[in-house]
């Protein structure tokens, strides 16, 4: 079978890849640290596990609309207005298979074949692809150590042309787990709207934010910045339920909202009906759960960031949210690459190499896993480097 060059154009992950690779080998009763997982370490909430659990026995196992139920916007909706200050009614909300089903969607709604998505780098691995399979081109700005993995508004302007349609922005990022100020994003979100360039605000990871700071949604910022965006969000990370699959977005264009329900009608239908009710739950009563993660997540980040900051050969900034640490390899000849390969392989450390967000002069940990894992693993990774740098 002759694959369409579409598909021949899609990279897989290396995060699942290194995720799934390190399994194997502690299957195979090799002791592997592994620092590579992009999802909470925590359990779902036994309530939310609850509500799916009566959502299966009262027979809620039937189709819904295709974009999620009305109770679960009306949530979602609610949720908006109270964390982020922001005013939808239902018909603009679209329920997807996850945060990166609505940002799929978003991007095959609006690229055409050659239009340009303006991306800051490092960035999460998927939003590349995801532009590639719109038969559109990522345009990257580069950021590093320096600027504190942030764009600025000149950064911004020199990268439009003509061809630009969209601009990403991920804060709390991933890797590096940067945040944009209010006065940041607003600047940028005027820039957007004024030339007409449709802003994507991933914010998946915006229960995650450390040192007392609070999540700003660029949305919030103006009202022709707010008709100009849409958010993305979903209760993966906020909520501990990565594999339930539920994401959602939210547009006051009603003309771009149906252009997605239209494609989600024909590719995956409604998310799961079960998945939607434990969202429901979450959203309604969120319990402890977030407050208890981003504390514990707090308390890793402090420990990973002192430990790395001390060893030969690493440096890193201390991450203002998200559950990632993004190292800076000090030594000349090594590509983050080979680092991965070789901790990996000598160390039994699994870490994923920069390159595929951008900079192969940096490596991604996770401290999404236990403190045991965390001084086990660094203590590995310290004696590597140690001996290699």
């Amino acid at each position: 079978m002759k694959l369409s060059s579409r598909a021949k154009s899609v990279s897989p992950s290396l995060t699942l890849a290194i995720t799934a690779k390190a399994k194997k080998m502690k299957q195979e009763g090799i002791d592997v640290v592994g620092f590579g997982s992009g999802e909470p370490d925590f359990d779902t909430p036994d309530h939310i596990k609850a509500a799916a659990i009566k959502a299966i026995q009262q027979g809620f196992t039937k189709y819904t609309v295709e974009s999620g139920t009305d109770e679960l916007k009306k949530a979602i909706c609610d949720k908006f207005q109270k964390d982020n200050g922001l005013t939808y009614s239902l018909s603009q909300v679209v329920v997807s298979c996850g945060a990166k089903h609505s940002l799929y969607n978003i991007i095959q709604a609006v690229c055409e074949k050659g239009d340009e998505v303006i991306i800051p780098s490092p960035y999460w691995l998927s939003y590349p692809e995801m532009v590639n399979l719109a038969e559109a081109k990522s345009v990257f700005i580069e950021t590093d150590d320096s600027s504190g993995f942030r764009i600025s508004v000149s950064d911004l302007k020199k990268a439009i042309t003509k061809k630009t349609k969209i601009l990403i922005i991920n804060s709390p990022s991933n890797p590096t787990g940067a945040i944009y100020s209010k006065e940041a994003l607003r600047e940028i979100g005027k820039v957007a709207a004024e030339k007409g360039i449709l802003v994507i605000t991933d914010e998946i990871y915006e229960k995650i934010i450390f040192d007392g700071n609070k999540h700003v949604s660029i949305a919030a910022l103006g009202e022709d910045i707010f008709k100009n965006t849409v958010v993305v969000n979903g209760v993966s990370k906020s909520f501990a339920m990565t594999g339930w699959r539920i994401g959602y977005l939210a547009s006051p264009d009603n003309e771009l909202v149906t252009a997605i329900k239209n494609i989600q009608s024909h590719s995956t239908s409604n998310p799961t009906s079960i998945s939607q009710m434990a969202a429901l739950e979450g959203l309604k009563n969120t319990g402890t759960i977030v407050d208890e993660m981003r504390s514990e997540f707090e308390k890793r980040r402090n420990y990973i960031t002192d430990r790395i900051n001390k060893i030969k050969g690493l440096s890193c900034l201390k991450p203002e949210g998200a559950f990632y640490v993004f190292c800076r390899i000090r030594k000349a000849d090594l590509s983050s690459m080979e680092a991965a390969d070789r901790l990996l392989n000598e160390a039994r450390v699994a870490v994923v190499p920069g390159k595929v967000f951008g900079s192969d002069r940096h490596m991604r940990l996770s401290f999404a896993t236990s403190m045991e894992n965390i001084k086990k693993g660094i203590d590995r990774i310290e004696e590597w480097f140690d001996k290699n740098c």
